[in-house]
C-alpha cells in the first residue's frame, strides 16, 4: 500500500511504525527510532535516517537485524516483502537440484557468519545469487558484515520506492 511522503510525515507514531516498520526485516525499531526526526522532506532523506539509525544502534540490535533475514529459497516462513522479493526472482521454483545447493550455501553462510546471508535480490538471477553467495562465503566476518549491511540498504530504498510517493 503506497503513501505520499506528505501523508506519512503527518501519521502517528503508531500508524507511521505501522506504515514502515517492515521496511527492515521484523526490526520495526528502526521506524520507531526515526519518527521523531520528521517531517521529512524525500524518500532519500527517510532512507539515511533509518539507515543511521540502524548504524547507531547497539551492536546486539545490528546482530538481531542481520538474523532476522530469512534463508534464500528456503521454504521456512518470511516477511510478505521477502517472499514477495524472493519469487521475483524464482527462488519459490527451484528444482530439488537447486534447492540443495541454496540449502548447503546457506548452511555454510550462517556457520561462518553466523547470520542468514542477505542480498538485494531484485534484478538478478538465481545464478546471480548463487555465484555471490559462493563468492561472499570466502569474505572473512568483518568485510562480510559490511556487504550485508549495504546488501540492507539496497533492500530498505526498494521497499520505501515501492511504499512511499514523492
Amino acid at each position: 500500500m503506497s503513501i505520499q511522503l506528505w501523508q506519512l510525515n503527518t501519521l502517528s507514531r503508531e500508524r507511521f511504525i505501522g506504515q514502515l516498520g517492515a521496511i527492515f526485516e521484523h526490526s520495526p525499531w528502526v521506524a520507531e527510532r526515526v519518527w521523531e526526526r520528521r517531517p521529512f522532506h524525500s524518500r532519500h532523506e527517510l532512507h539515511e535516517a533509518m539507515m543511521t539509525a540502524v548504524l547507531e544502534a547497539p551492536e546486539e540490535r545490528i546482530v538481531a537485524l542481520l538474523r532476522a533475514h530469512p534463508d534464500l529459497a528456503s521454504r521456512a516462513s518470511m516477511t510478505a516483502h521477502s517472499a514477495e522479493e524472493q519469487q521475483s526472482v524464482g527462488l519459490d521454483a527451484l528444482s530439488a537440484e537447486e534447492y540443495d545447493r541454496f540449502a548447503a550455501l546457506n548452511a555454510s553462510y550462517l556457520a561462518k557468519h553466523g547470520f542468514p546471508f542477505i542480498i538485494a535480490v531484485r534484478g538478478k538471477t538465481k545464478n546471480d545469487i548463487l555465484a555471490a553467495m559462493a563468492e561472499r562465503l570466502e569474505h572473512d566476518g568483518e568485510q562480510e558484515r559490511k556487504q550485508a549491511l549495504l546488501e540492507i540498504r539496497r533492500i530498505a530504498e526498494l521497499r520505501l520506492r515501492d511504499q512511499i510517493e514523492e
